[in-house]
């Protein structure tokens, strides 16, 4: 087994040179990652393309528990465990077609011009506090969670309380930190059950209403599952889309001339937005799962019940699947990343992310078209939580005439 450590900042700074040595090692090796364990992780584009698509042979469930759910974890957390990130057929796909059907009625794409409108306002702010301004909470940060919050259908008087609690759920980076977030779940979990019911009983907009209302036209789902999948819509909605975004901003202003060009022309914003999102890849691996029978994959032999976990990070540095990996290209074409999944777990946010990053980066650079960090490179910090690639704090300032 392989002692690596995926917290730390040298990883976190440069993942290229610590993927090319876990590719070396083999395209399946395992690991002891937190919480979860002992683990298999793929390091090819192609493995982790076939773990997320053989659900015949990894499942996310054992016996009826979540792959990884460990028996000390709380039933609050148990219950946000019931969405469909966690589910194999046939209940993946009757919750994936509930959610799919709100998203429809909700027409993410025709929301551009308001993510760009509240990009702006929150660009526009960016110095209201004084200089230097740390991009992630004033502004990579904000962004997502607005968004969440109206695409969701929150009454704004409740959003400062919304946010607050959105925040606690980002601070994990060990035990300690885990035991504090579950302490602010069960309020959270009180406040969507009491959204939900106000839907039911009076109707309302926002995709918590869609949902009720597909729910109420025959949508088969649970009362916990309702409230897990809108627990999942603000963590998929915002976390990692605040990562990409402050992983974009950070890239462009260490490098000018990658701001230079995409300030040329922001009709290649859509390029850049899927460079990102293959090279910042905020999520690293998805979820574990559990194999169900055991088989040889990659060269190694896997048992019944031992968990895997396709590495994301991995794949897109994958030299097989794009031509020198570890160079951000931004007009890259084609761009075979894996930052959204594949197979039947592919993010249900996709659209949505992507609007958001090239809303955020075109919004923040047209108000601020010279805005360089206020400390050198090597001293911004990442945020040592597994999995996750984010930038703890981005100080940003305005570059002198």
């Amino acid at each position: 087994m392989l002692r690596v450590d995926f917290r730390t900042d040298a990883y976190l700074r440069d993942p290229a040179v610590s993927l090319a040595k876990l590719r070396a090692a083999g395209p399946i090796v395992k690991v002891h990652f937190p919480i979860v364990g002992e683990t298999w992780i793929t390091t090819t584009n192609d493995l982790a393309v076939r773990v997320l698509k053989d659900n015949d042979t990894f499942t996310m469930r054992q016996n009826g528990k979540v792959a990884g759910q460990r028996w000390w974890m709380p039933p609050s957390l148990r219950t946000l465990t019931l969405n469909m990130l966690s589910m194999d057929e046939p209940d993946h796909t009757r919750l994936r077609g509930i959610v799919d059907e709100a998203f429809r009625r909700r027409a993410i794409l025709d929301m551009e011009p308001r993510i760009f409108a509240l990009a702006d306002e929150l660009a526009a702010e960016l110095f209201a506090e004084g200089k230097p301004a740390d991009l992630v909470e004033r502004y990579a940060r904000k962004l997502p969670l607005s968004v969440i919050c109206e695409l969701l259908g929150l009454p704004r008087a409740d959003r400062p309380r919304f946010i607050a609690w959105a925040n606690s759920l980002t601070r994990l980076s060990g035990m300690l930190s885990f035991v504090k977030m579950i302490a602010g779940l069960g309020s959270m979990k009180r406040y969507l059950e009491g959204r939900l019911r106000i839907a039911r009983d009076t109707g309302g907009e926002g995709l918590i209403a869609e949902l009720v209302r597909v729910e109420q036209e025959g949508g088969r789902i649970s009362s916990d599952e309702m409230v897990a999948m809108v627990f999942l819509l603000l963590g998929a909605g915002s976390e990692t889309t605040t990562h990409l975004i402050s992983g974009s901003v950070y890239e462009l202003t260490k490098d000018p001339a990658l701001r230079d060009w995409l300030e040329a022309d922001w009709g290649r914003v859509n390029l850049a937005i899927e460079e990102f999102l293959r090279f910042v890849a905020p999520v690293q691996f998805t979820k574990p799962r559990i194999v169900r029978t055991d088989i040889d994959l990659g060269g190694a032999r896997l048992k019944q019940g031992d968990k895997i976990m396709a590495m994301l990070a991995a794949a897109n540095m994958d030299p097989d699947a794009n031509q020198h990996p570890e160079k951000l290209d931004l007009a890259r074409k084609p761009n075979h990343h894996l930052s959204f999944g594949t197979g039947i777990h592919f993010c249900l946010g996709h659209q949505l992310a992507r609007i958001e990053g090239k809303c955020a980066l075109e919004a923040l650079f047209k108000r601020w078209p010279k805005l360089q960090l206020a400390v050198p490179p090597d001293q911004v910090r990442w945020r040592p939580r597994p999995g996750l690639r984010a930038i703890e704090k981005l100080p940003v300032a305005i570059q002198m005439q």
